[in-house]
C-alpha cells in the first residue's frame, strides 16, 4: 500500500507548493507546465523532488500528505482562515492595553 511515511513537517519551496496545489487540483504534468509556463520536464523534476522530500510514493499519497499537513485547501475543506494582519495587530494592541 502506498502511503506517506513522513511524520515531520517538510520544507517545500514556493514553486513546489504551487505544483502540489495544482496536483491536488487534478492537473496533469503537462497542464501544470502550461499553467506555470515551464517545461513538462521541469514539472517532472519538481514532482520527483517533492515525492522524495515528502516520502510519498505517488500523486495520491502526495495529495493525502498535503491535506494532512495543511499545504492545500480543496473546496473549502481543510482550510485555515487567518485573520488579516491589521486585525491581528489590533487584537494584540487590545490585549496589551487590557493587561496594563
Amino acid at each position: 500500500m502506498a502511503h506517506s511515511k513522513s511524520h515531520t513537517p517538510v520544507s517545500l519551496s514556493e514553486r513546489e507548493l504551487q505544483v502540489v496545489d495544482l496536483v491536488a487540483s487534478g492537473l496533469t504534468n503537462q497542464e501544470i507546465a502550461e499553467r506555470l509556463e515551464i517545461s513538462k520536464r521541469t514539472v517532472d523534476n519538481h514532482i520527483s523532488n517533492i515525492l522524495t522530500k515528502t516520502e510519498t510514493d505517488n500523486r495520491v499519497a502526495l495529495v493525502r500528505w498535503a491535506l494532512q499537513w495543511g499545504k492545500v485547501c480543496l473546496d473549502n475543506i481543510n482550510c485555515c482562515l487567518l485573520p488579516e494582519p491589521s486585525q491581528q495587530a489590533e487584537e494584540q494592541q487590545v490585549s496589551v492595553e487590557s493587561s496594563n
